[in-house]
């Protein structure tokens, strides 16, 4: 009932209006039918667990069975998790104060548990700093998250009032990023992903990409407006040109003119030495996604993933010129999917 189940609740909860969106957008791009397309849509769904922004992003209506065969379609990132990863451990790593307390040596910046501090507490901590990043606890891809300066406010305890309105449940030091990362976009804290995978107990880091911001909000995530470019793993430079949600491609950044491709990420091998050092000390995770800030000191996390995200793997055409998914790159290191 595993594969049957998972399409039957995405058959249920699915949007319908999207899914045929989609099947318009293919049409114009590759001229097929329209009936064609939505049963082509389905049947990939069944037969490669891809959901239809798979189809569309990754362009299956360009791509044979075989080709098909070996994309990390939804379905099959699901089934990674559900090998990989224990339910009763996604706390950890869902809930922000879990996880800054857990990985605190890794954090490298001053943070307050604002949903449990007194307002004393919070005035003291604002002290030092004229700016602070604010984050719920429990939302994800950038949902939520924001940078507020003390001055735009009459007093402490007003900006206190403001975030105690907001829900908020951490409040953090400002990551001031390595002025090379800051090249490529300063308006944002530009993360790279690093998933790790666990086998036999060692930590593998198998891929990595960086995100970019592209707004006025101070988030990289590529499901808020932001921009993903695939990193080699042996060098640390950007090896593609950068791809959004709406399969832009850009190769610079439209904010700072800074050229992507063969871009060298500082710090690389101890952001990847990091990840892999963290990944063993939650063995019951054994597939995760690490946000890792530079700084001019050296990485430093910003948060974790228990669903490390299929939709920045390297599997945009772009990204994918033989036509070859990530797959065979994945079952390296994963044994049953």
């Amino acid at each position: 009932m595993g594969k049957l189940g998972y399409i039957v609740r995405c058959i249920a909860h699915m949007d319908y209006s999207a899914l045929f969106d989609t099947v318009k957008q293919v049409h114009k791009l590759s001229g097929k039918p329209r009936a064609v397309i939505l049963a082509d849509i389905v049947s990939c769904g069944f037969k490669y667990g891809a959901g239809y922004k798979d189809y569309l992003l990754c362009e299956f209506y360009n791509l044979n069975s075989e080709q098909r065969a070996t994309f990390v379609t939804r379905g099959i990132n699901n089934t990674v998790v559900k090998l990989l990863n224990d339910p009763d451990y996604y706390h950890i790593l869902d809930n922000k104060t879990e996880f800054y307390t857990m990985f605190n040596d890794y954090l490298h910046r001053k943070w307050l548990n604002f949903a449990k501090c007194s307002k004393s507490e919070f005035v003291d901590f604002m002290q030092e700093f004229d700016e602070i990043i604010c984050k719920p606890d429990d939302l994800c891809c950038g949902k939520g998250v924001d940078k507020l300066k003390k001055a735009d406010f009459g007093s402490l305890d007003d900006m206190y009032d403001e975030l105690k309105r907001r829900h908020i449940s951490i409040v953090e030091e400002v990551v001031k990023q390595h002025h090379d990362m800051s090249r490529i976009n300063p308006d944002s804290v530009n993360t790279i992903r690093v998933y790790t995978v666990l086998t036999d107990g060692k930590a593998n880091a198998i891929y990595a990409c960086i995100r970019m911001g592209n707004s006025d909000r101070p988030v990289d995530n590529i499901n808020a407006g932001g921009m993903y470019s695939p990193i080699d793993m042996k060098t640390g430079k950007i090896a593609f040109p950068a791809c959004d949600k709406q399969r832009k491609v850009y190769e610079k950044h439209p904010r700072s003119g800074c050229e992507l491709k063969g871009y060298q990420i500082p710090f690389w091998e101890e952001s990847i030495a990091m990840c892999c050092e963290a990944a063993e000390k939650l063995p019951q995770l054994g597939y995760i996604g690490w946000d890792v800030a530079i700084t001019e000191n050296g990485p430093l996390f910003i948060e974790a993933n228990n669903m490390p995200g299929h939709d920045a793997l390297p599997q945009m055409p772009l990204q994918a010129p033989d036509k070859i998914g990530f797959l065979p790159t994945l079952r390296q290191y994963v044994k049953g999917i």
